[in-house]
């Protein structure tokens, strides 16, 4: 059997899907978890759009609730808007909801440029570091216990 290796440097969906698509079998045959979570009714979105007066998007928050865990996808909103709470509002709503959900803990991703402070004063800590990355800064994964009497 010979094998052929292909060298592209264009996007290729096709492809792209292929290799999500055997990876997904993959984690399914070996992991109840991920086998699940596929179900549509395991993943539970939340989103919360913040408008201005005019009803245009200034930001908000997606997240997913999941395995028990609360992962925020992204967090943003315009910087004319900051510094009055509102983060802070939209963090706590955020993960209000998501213990309604079920949610027992939260993970999120930051750059050392981004947020980092900002979920380290609403009690995240860092729980892991790629330095350098971009180069001359760091990117954070953070978790935090919605329970953390329970720790």
């Amino acid at each position: 059997m010979k094998n052929s290796i292909e060298v592209s440097l264009e996007n290729n969906e096709e492809f792209s899907t292929f290799l999500n698509t055997k990876i997904r079998e993959f984690n399914n045959e070996h992991s109840i978890h991920h086998k699940n979570a596929r179900k549509k009714e395991s993943v539970q979105p939340i989103n919360i759009i913040v408008t201005n007066d005019e009803g245009r998007w200034i930001g908000g928050i997606t997240a997913e609730v999941y395995w028990n865990w609360l992962e925020v996808n992204d967090f943003w909103f315009d910087k004319n808007f900051r510094g009055n709470g509102l983060g802070d509002s939209l963090l706590s709503t955020t993960e209000e909801i998501a213990l309604e959900k079920g949610a027992t803990k939260v993970m999120l991703t930051t750059f050392e440029f981004q947020a980092r402070s900002f979920y380290e004063s609403h009690g995240y800590k860092v729980v892991g570091e790629v330095k350098d990355y971009p180069p001359g800064s760091s990117y954070y994964t953070m978790v935090k216990s919605l329970h953390p009497e329970k720790e």
